[in-house]
C-alpha cells in the first residue's frame, strides 16, 4: 500500500492536512474522497466537522503557497519543463493544464484564485499562475482560504448527510456521483456571479 493510500484509509486530522496539502500542489488526491469521507465519519463522533473543514483548508493553503511560490521564483519555463517532464505526467499534469489555468486567472483577474478552487482541473492549479503573476500574496492567501474552505464546506455537509442514508461500503461511489452534481451547480452558479459582475462593471462605466 502506497503512502496516499495508507492516509486516504486512515482519515484524522493530520492526514487530511497532508492530503489536501498535496492535492493543492501537483499530487492527484480528490479532495471529495478525502474530505467528505472523513465528514461521513464525523457525523458517528469520530471526528470534528469544524476541525475537517479548518485542518483541509489550512492543508490547501500551505499546498497552494508551495505552488505560488514555486512558480513565482522560478519562472514559467521551469514550470513547463516540469509539466512536460515523465515526473510531471505522473502527476497527472501537463503544459496544457498549465495554460489553461492561466487562461483562467488571465480572464478573471485575481479573483480567479477563489473561484478557481470549484472549478476541476483548475483547483489545485489556480496558484501557479497567481505565482507567475506575482500576485499579492496577501490578497492571494485569502482568496484561497475563502475559496478552498467554502469547497471543503460543501463536501462535509455532503458527507455529513450522507451518513444517514448510504451505507459506509457504497460511499466512494455515491461521493463520485454527488461530486458531479455538485460541480455542475457550481459552475453553473460561478457562470451566473461571473456574469452579473461584467455587467455591473459595464453599467457603472
Amino acid at each position: 500500500m502506497n503512502p496516499i493510500s495508507t492516509l486516504l484509509s486512515n482519515l484524522n486530522y493530520p492526514a487530511i492536512f497532508v492530503l489536501m496539502l498535496l492535492e493543492s500542489t501537483v499530487v492527484p488526491v480528490p479532495s471529495e474522497f478525502v474530505v467528505t469521507p472523513a465528514a461521513y465519519h464525523a457525523a458517528s463522533g469520530e471526528l470534528s466537522l469544524p476541525l475537517i473543514i479548518l485542518f483541509a483548508t489550512l492543508g490547501a493553503d500551505v499546498g497552494a503557497s508551495i505552488n505560488y511560490f514555486v512558480a513565482k521564483y522560478v519562472g514559467r519555463p521551469v514550470v513547463y519543463r516540469f509539466a512536460n517532464s515523465r515526473l510531471g505526467h505522473l502527476c497527472l499534469l501537463n503544459q496544457e493544464k498549465v495554460e489553461q489555468s492561466e487562461r483562467y486567472f488571465d480572464r478573471h483577474g485575481v479573483a480567479a484564485t477563489l473561484t478557481g478552487r470549484f472549478v476541476p482541473v483548475i483547483r489545485h492549479l489556480i496558484s501557479i499562475p497567481a505565482g507567475l503573476a506575482r500576485m499579492n500574496y496577501t490578497k492571494f492567501i485569502v482568496f484561497t482560504t475563502i475559496g478552498a474552505g467554502g469547497w471543503h464546506t460543501v463536501l462535509a455537509l455532503l458527507g455529513y448527510y450522507l451518513h444517514s442514508i448510504v451505507p459506509e461500503e457504497q460511499l466512494n461511489d455515491t461521493i463520485a456521483e454527488y461530486a458531479e452534481y455538485i460541480k455542475l451547480v457550481i459552475l453553473v452558479l460561478l457562470v451566473v456571479a461571473i456574469a452579473w459582475l461584467l455587467v455591473r462593471r459595464r453599467m457603472r462605466k
